[in-house]
């Protein structure tokens, strides 16, 4: 569905219940009425690593990036094996040092987000991932489901540009499509959003998410805007194409009353109708003072004959 929706790559999570939690983590949001716990729940979400790989498959096979966010070092092991081509950290792995270390010892490009950091805890990061040399992205985000408009936070991504000189992007949790087009507008390289198939579905994402229909518009837009960003115009080479047009649409001057001959045009003569035939009413102040060479009717489209 996202692959016939036009986007270039999809994101998963990989979690391994025993690698990554214990079973004191709170829920932040008790959805789930067959887990007890948050930790169970993990556990009944894992795939097995012939999973995984069937579903990196399928995602190859439909033409999408297959990405998927690691909770611990074995589910970047498991990711690893799989020939991930980029590393994705979540908003509540950004300042753990030994998971961003792992990931960017492989030299692949690290994207951050930073739903829930300060520039200080970002700072380290990118820092962490630079000494390792690996290439870096950074996503504003703020880890708010949904995320209303005054918290998207599109000045950070300026901000984000000009401090880390890497490729900068917007992980939108608003369930719109406005923040994006906006984002991209802007000049981000990178959106992320969440899917659902379907506002019925059930979880605590449904309404933090996009539908495909949903995310299929944006695309389009994102299209739309790359090729408006791409294809900057010359308003001169512009108007000079549209000479026909401009006949159409723009008006010659007439005369709104009888002159006769020698008299000297006043405003008071003179008016304008489309076409622009005979003297263009852009040449109004031009004309006024002018004598006519012979007596003409009112109604009369004026040419440059006509004058002294």
């Amino acid at each position: 569905a996202v692959a016939r929706a036009g986007a270039d790559a999809i994101k998963f999570q990989t979690h391994i219940a025993d690698a990554e939690s214990t079973p004191a983590e709170p829920w932040r949001v008790k959805f789930s009425q067959q887990d007890e716990t948050r930790f169970e729940y993990w556990q009944r979400m894992e795939f097995t690593a012939a999973q995984w790989a069937g579903l990196k498959q399928h995602c190859d096979d439909v033409g999408l990036v297959f990405l998927s966010s690691a909770f611990s070092g074995e589910a970047v092991d498991l990711l690893h094996n799989l020939d991930m081509c980029a590393w994705k950290v979540a908003s509540g792995e950004i300042n753990n040092p030994l998971l961003l270390r792992q990931m960017a010892s492989f030299g692949d490009p690290v994207l951050i987000s930073s739903g829930m950091s300060s520039w200080d805890e970002l700072d380290a990061a990118v820092a962490l991932c630079q000494q390792a040399n690996a290439p870096i992205g950074i996503f504003q985000c703020t880890s708010s489901y949904p995320t209303p408009p005054e918290r998207i936070g599109l000045n950070v991504l300026a901000e984000m540009r000009t401090r880390y000189s890497c490729p900068v992007g917007l992980s939108d949790h608003s369930a719109k499509i406005y923040a994006g087009l906006a984002a991209v507008t802007l000049g981000c390289e990178m959106l992320e959003m969440h899917v659902t198939l379907s506002r019925e579905a059930f979880g605590p994402d449904v309404v933090a998410s996009l539908t495909t229909a949903e995310l299929q518009q944006l695309v389009q837009g994102i299209r739309d805007i790359e090729i408006m960003r791409n294809n900057p115009i010359d308003k001169d080479e512009v108007a000079d194409s549209m000479r026909t047009m401009r006949s159409i649409f723009t008006k010659g001057l007439i005369l709104r009353k009888a002159i006769a001959a020698g008299d000297t045009l006043t405003e008071a003569h003179l008016t304008a109708k489309k076409p622009a035939d005979g003297i263009p009413v852009s040449e109004a102040d031009a004309v006024i003072g002018k004598q006519v060479q012979h007596a003409l009717p009112a109604g009369h489209r004026l040419a440059y004959t006509d004058l002294v």
